[in-house]
Formats: C-alpha cells, structure tokens, sequence
C-alpha cells in the first residue's frame, strides 16, 4: 500500500499546496481512476486575482514565477492570454491559465478585438482584483474594475510608450500616449521592473509604484557544469524577444568576425528580419534561429552556452533604462555574458562584474567584445565565479517578499 498526494484541477487551479489531499493507493492501475472519481476536498475561499497580458502563456516566465508566487501565498490566481493557431498546449501550473482566441494576430484590428474580448471576459469572470499588464491590456482591467467597484492595479513591465517601434512611429505613439495619459493615473497601486521606470511614471501621472524585479527563481545547476574555465559550450546565446532594437541588425553581421556559433532562442515582431539578415550576411552555419523553446527546456540549454548577449539599441527611453529578464537569467545560470554599458545594468555589474560591457551597439564594437570573451580566459573565469556568487544573492527570494507585500497592501 502506498500513500499518494492528488492536487485536484479546482476553481483558478489553486496552488499545489493548498490543493493537495492524501489519498490510498492500492496499485498503480487505479490511479487515474482515483484522480477522477474521489471527491474534491472543501478547500478555503481565498481571493481571486486575475492578470491579464496580450501573449500565449506558454514561454512567459516572468508571469508563471509572479502568479506562481502569488498563489502559492494564499491566493487562487487566474493569468488570461491569447490563443494562437500554433499555441503549444499548457502546461500545469500551480495557477489557472485561460487563453482568448483572435481572428486577427497584429496590428491595430488585433489589439483593438483583444481587448473587447477581454473585457467582456473580465466583465463576468470571478474575481476581488484586476492586474494589467503593460498598456496593452490596461483599458479592459480599468473599466471592468471600474464598473464592478473592484481593486486594481498596474504592472509596468516596460515603459512601453518608449519602446523603439513605438516612438519611431508618430501616430502609434500618440495613440499610446493617449492611453497612457488616461488610464495610468487611474491605478493608484502598482509595480514595476526598475527605479528609472518608476520614477517616470511617477513625475508623469504621480502614481508612487514599487520595484519587483524580473529576478529568476533559484535553479540548481550540477557543480560539474563549473569546474573548469571551458566546461562551457563553445556557442554564443541569445534569449529572449527578438524585436526591434535588440542591435540584430548590428548583431548578425559582427558574428561575420567571431569563430563560434550564436544561438537565437525566441521570437517576436523582428523575427522575419532577422532571418533575412542572417541569409544576406551568410552566416546560415553560425547563427541557428530556434524559435520559442519551453521554460524547463531553456533552463537546460542556457548553462550549456559559453555566455550570453544582453543588446538594445538606445532609441527610446525603454531600451536605455531597461533592466531584462536575460541579464538575470545568465546570472542564474552560471554564464558570463555581453552587455550593453546602460545604467541599470552598469549599476549591478559595478557590484559583482558579471558581464563584459560594452558602449555602444555598432558591428565592430560587438565583435570585438565577442572575440574578446572568447579568448580571454582569465577574464571570463573571473565573471564566471562572479556569476556563481551573484546567483546566491539575485535571486527571486526577495522579489517574491516584495510582491506578496504590494498585494497584501492592495487588498487590505
């Protein structure tokens, strides 16, 4: 006889924890029967948040580690998305996940069909509070919240009226503007990823946001990966967005220069021209396009990598004040990487010299620094322990305090 935990699909798909109710098992051939015909266990009402974003679920990190936190805090969390024709099932989490199907896929039409399907799947769903995430889904979060006298509040993952493809397009950035100006100063609570962003925000709506970082949680990685200065891989990785101004276009034709192979894992609005800059500087053998890669499955290929590439051009205040899930995620695993020399990241590389930093974005800057951390490899070992003892300090431990604290506040 063997005693087994079940964790049932209840309301939201509370968290793990809360879920689980012990069950006998008397042999491995019931045990999806047991699963499906017990009784669900009473469970407590706790509240329900609900988080709202314009993405498929299944490669954003940054919300399955703060809703994962969250309802592993006492809270049943629901994250909504949107549905594409080649979503990739979802996995399980210890939260629910709803995704919202679109006829339209970019542009103006999508945004515009996103959001009243939104809204009115907000308008009717349970729930004690709304959480926006970034401008493009905060209009729906306001007037439904407004509408059922329900608490609110503002995820600022980007200043995303500073983003490249927004402030180089004069009409779309008026219209964000506009709902920026509208809506922001309507959201009292919030967060946001760094001190620069927040303090914007705040001379221009007078909103006061906290900082929740985008810090991975702590992955445990086999000592063996960090033995020796060449443990590594011998290719380069890139992970994250591929969109406008992440310097691809400087980035593809310095790898011209560089005796090693970089790794592009994600996608985005600049993915096709990516591609295409990559066949017309024909280096189909050093640059591999791998698309979106899961969570688990990136954890293991990103400390395989001799090191990492945190890039953005500095058009838009957005680029320049950026603080990236990437910069964090080399860290934790054990990875050396190069990065651009901007304040944010200057400030954390002041204090544990992690990355190679570089000034600019131009071919000849990134090969150079490239080359260099190829070969150097006094310099690369020293980042690389330096990367070993950051790890144990920039980690999701203290975020997770400070969000769990912010929600408490709103909620009470």
């Amino acid at each position: 006889m063997e005693i087994i935990f079940i964790d049932w699909p209840v309301s939201g798909a509370l968290d793990k924890a809360r879920g689980l109710y012990t069950y006998t098992k008397y042999g491995s051939i019931f045990s999806k029967a047991i699963r499906l015909y017990l009784p669900k266990p009473n469970l407590p009402n706790l509240p329900r948040l609900i988080f709202t974003v314009t993405n498929d679920l299944t490669y954003d990190q940054r919300m399955q580690r703060i809703c994962g936190s969250l309802a592993l805090n006492g809270y049943e969390v629901l994250l909504v998305g949107r549905k594409l024709r080649g979503s990739a099932l979802l996995g399980e989490q210890p939260f629910g996940q709803k995704r919202i199907r679109c006829l339209f896929t970019n542009g103006f039409a999508f945004y515009a069909e996103y959001n009243i399907r939104l809204f009115f799947f907000l308008l009717f769903v349970r729930a004690d509070a709304f959480c926006a995430i970034d401008l493009d889904t905060i209009l729906p979060n306001y007037f439904v919240s407004a509408i059922r006298r329900k608490k609110r509040l503002y995820d600022a993952h980007e200043l995303f009226t500073e983003q490249k493809e927004i402030v180089t397009r004069p009409f779309v950035h008026q219209v964000w503007l506009m709902v920026e100006r509208f809506a922001v100063p309507k959201f009292k609570h919030g967060y946001t990823v760094n001190i620069f962003i927040g303090d914007e925000l705040k001379r221009r709506y007078g909103v006061d946001y906290g900082i929740v970082r985008n810090i991975p949680v702590t992955t445990q990685i086999p000592d063996s990966e960090f033995q020796t200065p060449h443990s590594n891989g011998s290719f380069i990785i890139y992970q994250g967005a591929v969109n406008e101004g992440r310097s691809f276009e400087t980035l593809i034709p310095a790898m011209k220069q560089v005796d090693a192979k970089l790794v592009i894992v994600g996608m985005g609005n600049f993915f096709e021209q990516t591609k295409a800059l990559v066949a017309a500087n024909h280096v189909e053998t050093k640059v591999e396009l791998k698309g979106f890669v899961a969570p688990q499955a990136l954890k293991q290929l990103t400390p395989q990598a001799k090191f990492g590439l945190t890039l953005f051009e500095a058009t838009g205040l957005n680029q320049y004040y950026s603080l990236s899930n990437r910069f964090f995620d080399y860290i934790m695993a054990g990875i050396p990487q190069v990065c651009v020399g901007y304040p944010e990241y200057r400030t954390i590389n002041d204090a544990y010299e992690i990355a190679l930093l570089i000034d600019d974005t131009n071919i000849e800057t990134i090969a150079t620094a490239l080359n260099k951390l190829m070969a150097d490899t006094v310099l690369y070992e020293r980042l690389k322990q330096n990367c070993l003892k950051a790890r144990t300090v920039l980690n999701w431990g203290g975020e997770e305090k400070k969000l769990v604290g912010i929600w408490q506040r709103v909620l009470n």
